[in-house]
């Protein structure tokens, strides 16, 4: 009973942190099969809420920056600095959604190659999700370039998109236009991630859920193995056995 209340309480810390994003990881002393996979899922969950975020924040600022810009607020290519700016970090918040998923992959094929002989059987294939996401991200970034006549990959060659910002800011039309295609990125990728967050909480917890049932098999293992023992011990004691042979006496009679 007192190892499956601790294997609840694990699973109870995996869940929480998931949820709320706290920082700390998680340790088991050892306890864990494959510790290190497990602490990389975590840390890259914990990066993927970052870059949820941040691409919020920049939704949210680019969509105020469109108002002004409607409004009549901001005129001119000395205002496109902060505009630009966020448009990178953009940018690099799009790439590094990319790289976790592709990270992500590889870590499920190493844990699946790795624990698959030992019993792991995910009910979908992780990797191939992954690869598909990551796709179908791309596709998303795409349809939002498409209306400025960009490829995706301008956006993986950074010194590329600032040459192509910096053109567009040359009028307002290319300023407005700059910034609603960073307000589509935005808003798609918002979406996208949070898909990408909920694919890594099903991995995690199907890897978790594996490496519970394992603590579980081993308490149960360890359980066993210490009854047998006291068992066999329990029979050595000073009480006398009912087939014990009665002691003969030495002592002399009386005639």
């Amino acid at each position: 009973m007192k190892h499956r209340l601790s294997i609840a309480v694990l699973a109870l810390m995996l869940t929480l942190y998931i949820g709320l994003g706290v920082p700390q990881i998680a340790k088991a002393g050892g306890v864990f099969i494959g510790a290190t996979e497990i602490t990389q899922l975590l840390n890259h969950v914990q990066l993927l809420n970052q870059y949820v975020q941040q691409v919020q924040q920049y939704a949210t600022q680019l969509k105020q920056y469109e108002r002004q810009m409607q409004d009549g607020q901001i005129v001119g290519t000395q205002f496109f600095g902060p505009i630009q700016s966020d448009l990178l970090g953009l940018e690099r918040a799009v790439q590094g959604g990319q790289a976790i998923s592709y990270s992500m992959g590889n870590l499920d094929s190493q844990f699946t190659s790795k624990f698959g002989g030992y019993g792991y059987r995910p009910t979908q294939n992780f990797a191939q999700n992954y690869a598909t996401w990551s796709q179908t991200s791309l596709d998303s970034t795409q349809h939002a370039l498409d209306g400025a006549n960009l490829q995706s990959a301008q956006l993986t060659n950074e010194e590329s998109l600032i040459n192509q910002l910096n053109n567009m800011s040359q009028s307002s039309t290319g300023q407005l236009q700059a910034i609603q295609i960073g307000n589509q990125i935005a808003s798609d990728e918002v979406q996208q991630l949070m898909k990408l967050r909920q694919l890594m909480m099903a991995d995690l917890q199907s890897k978790a859920s594996y490496q519970a049932s394992q603590i579980q098999m081993a308490a149960d293992s360890t359980a066993a193995s210490t009854n047998f023992f006291t068992m066999k011990t329990g029979g050595l004691g000073t009480g006398t056995s009912a087939n014990a042979v009665p002691a003969v006496s030495t002592s002399i009679q009386p005639r």
